[in-house]
């Protein structure tokens, strides 16, 4: 028996009336006949043609890019991008909008997530519902926030760097980022060729002078003599086993937050907007007041940004835990943080090291997770551990949202909640969360 083969619907196009945003950079439209497309470079209100790029005749849904804007929204500029659009760029996903409109749009997502997973409304949550932009990100109509200080290149098949389109391994040519920083873009990387190269990374750092990129070269492919526009420390991917490994000049750049200078290695995480580290911290901080001698958590802790901060305020009859899963990264904390007798640094996922630490009290506790969230085995641990506060920062709204709901389960609530526009022009966000046990008033 043949099976009926499935009929692509890529290429055909719908005129539709654009409804709500949804969580991903798209806003959600209906055909006619009731079909749903998620819908990238439209904007709510707006009636558009919509071109399908992605589905089948069996589809739940289809992804289309807005070819053709019938009736614009007031809060639609043009794209001061070359490369933003259709079948373009994928970096960006609101080029097309106000940067006011940007940040209203992020709300809305962050309200309909809490809302579906956690049931609370944003005053439950103790938000205003606003989005704040990043300080010196405020600026004229036409004008881009320059954030990005790490840049992932793609190259492609004739050498030359650009970026990858939406959902694609096909690689946009670009000869300019404008959302890059001026420390990546000075480096030129777009100017050379990078024959032999599958990606080339780099790196500004916000704290320093540093400069670095990590090349991952192609199979078998010899490694450039990499002479840019700016001195450049030089790192390279090993296809073998992942590592990174110096080339040339450090194998770390420096960064600042909070009065302090934290070592970041081999292109590990940090903050990519140059304001995050010290806004995050600075919330964290505000959300849990720490006291002299409590004892803390810093969850997924990265180079030790929080477990630092936290250190500082507790003072030396205080302690912090700080567990991260990358042996680099707890290398850096461990550098980071050598000053703060009291702070102790663990390798490994948290879900596998918390349980073999013994503690089973503890005042204060922070975790950044990774996109996917921390989930209900950490998080029902977690609140077993009596904490007056809990900071959870989050780079995404529905993950948030599921483990907001998995602490609400044991006893917690959320105090407030700010978020932060630390992602112009794309439909990231990051937010903050402060949650305190359900029996204390606000």
């Amino acid at each position: 028996m043949q099976n009926t083969p499935v009929s692509s619907l890529v290429g055909e196009e719908y005129e539709v009336e654009v409804g709500p945003v949804a969580h991903g950079g798209h806003c959600i439209a209906r055909t006619e006949a009731g079909r749903v497309l998620f819908v990238r470079h439209a904007l709510p209100g707006e009636r558009v043609v919509a071109r399908v790029t992605e589905g089948e005749e069996t589809s739940r849904f289809l992804r289309a890019d807005a070819i053709t804007i019938l009736d614009p929204s007031k809060d639609r500029v043009e794209a001061p991008c070359p490369f933003a659009g259709p079948g373009k760029c994928g970096g960006c996903d609101w080029q097309h909008a106000k940067p006011g409109a940007q940040r209203r749009l992020k709300g809305e997502v962050i309200a309909e997530q809490l809302l579906r997973l956690a049931g609370l409304t944003p005053e439950e949550a103790g938000w205003d519902g606003t989005v704040m932009p990043a300080e010196g990100d405020k600026l004229p109509q036409g004008e881009v926030p320059q954030w990005r200080t790490r840049v992932q290149y793609a190259i492609d098949a004739d050498g030359q760097a650009g970026l990858r389109k939406h959902r694609s391994h096909e690689v946009e040519v670009i000869d300019h980022c404008m959302i890059a920083a001026p420390g990546v873009s000075e480096l030129g990387i777009e100017k050379r060729d990078w024959e032999n190269m599958a990606s080339v990374e780099a790196i500004a750092a916000s704290g320093s002078n540093d400069r670095q990129v990590i090349l991952t070269p192609k199979p078998g492919g010899r490694l450039p003599l990499v002479e840019l526009d700016k001195p450049v420390s030089v790192l390279r991917v090993d296809e073998k086993d992942g590592g990174v490994h110096r080339v040339h000049g450090r194998a770390f750049v420096r960064e600042r937050a909070d009065d302090r200078t934290y070592r970041v290695g081999n292109g590990g995480f940090w903050q990519v907007h140059p304001k995050a580290a010290q806004t995050l911290m600075l919330a964290v901080m505000q959300g849990l007041t720490p006291r002299k001698g409590e004892t803390a958590l810093d969850l997924y802790c990265g180079v030790g940004l929080f477990a630092g901060a936290i250190a500082d305020r507790v003072g030396e009859q205080g302690a912090v835990l700080g567990i991260e899963s990358g042996k680099r990264a707890v290398e850096d904390a461990r550098h980071n943080l050598a000053g703060f007798p009291r702070v102790r640094i663990e390798q490994g996922k948290v879900e596998a090291v918390l349980p073999r630490t013994g503690i089973t009290e503890v005042d204060l506790i922070v975790l950044d997770p990774p996109r996917a969230g921390a989930g209900k085995q950490t998080v029902h641990h977690l609140a077993g551990l009596g904490a007056r506060r809990i900071a959870y920062v989050a780079c995404d709204p529905a993950a948030l949202a599921r483990d907001l709901a998995y602490f609400a389960d044991r006893g917690y609530k959320v105090r407030t909640l700010r978020a932060f526009d630390l992602f112009p022009m794309t439909h990231h966000v990051e937010c903050v969360a402060i949650l305190e046990p359900a029996e204390k008033g606000r």
